[in-house]
């Protein structure tokens, strides 16, 4: 399998709130995932598992590092490069899920698809079954506040993994919901990454969702540790 993602020697501090110097978050960080392969990072709150996800998918730059993508440095890319990346090779689900509160579930999606360069009636028609594949095919016209926190997260996720991404980073994706949610959740995601062959980077401190990666990884005193 081919490398989606290089980290090599990745390290990341950030001024101190006491004017004191610098806070040191990350050291040192060398990190592979190769394409359709799971990995998840667990840790304690505030170990730097977010900011390691962040420059990963390089919406944060390192202090010290490189980030390699399909075996480039895109470490120095111009924010239109790196904006191009994302968009087409990237697909993001946080713990909060950032729907657009005025459009539907299916414009949600639609929205994504679009951006990419998809014909209208391709968007709707992919977007609609994605959605219907994940159990949400009588809350297409639905806004998220008419919709639960297990669906929502539901429209989050196709709305990731609609365009195809090579990778998927997902931030706590469950960490706000449900025990029931949460297990709906986990499974339609691991599915997906699954059947379509999407890289996974997984950021939680739930160790049983993490045991379900291929690779299960700890941060801790600001280094990876299997």
């Amino acid at each position: 399998m081919n490398s989606i993602l290089r980290l090599d020697g990745i390290s990341k501090s950030f001024d101190s709130p006491s004017g004191g110097g610098s806070l040191e978050i990350l050291r040192d960080i060398n990190l592979e995932i190769r394409e359709g392969e799971s990995l998840s990072i667990t840790g304690r709150s505030g170990s730097g598992k977010s900011t390691l996800l962040y420059i990963a998918s390089l919406i944060e730059k390192p202090t010290q590092g490189r980030v390699f993508y399909d075996g480039q440095d895109a470490t120095a890319w111009d924010d239109r490069r790196l904006a191009t990346l994302r968009r087409e090779r990237m697909g993001f689900v946080f713990q909060n899920s950032l729907l657009l509160e005025d459009f539907s579930a299916l414009e949600n999606v639609m929205l994504v698809l679009l951006n990419r360069g998809f014909a209208k009636d391709d968007a709707r028609r992919k977007a609609v079954d994605m959605l219907t594949a994940m159990g949400l095919g009588d809350r297409l016209d639905h806004r998220p506040m008419m919709l639960s926190g297990g669906e929502r997260q539901r429209v989050a996720i196709a709305r990731a993994v609609c365009p195809g991404p090579a990778i998927l980073f997902a931030d706590e994706p469950t960490g706000s919901l449900d025990e029931e949610s949460q297990s709906m959740v986990e499974d339609l995601l691991f599915s997906l990454v699954r059947e379509r062959g999407i890289a996974l980077m997984l950021v939680t401190h739930d160790s049983a969702f993490a045991g379900r990666c291929s690779r299960v990884l700890t941060l801790s005193h600001k280094e990876l540790r299997c």
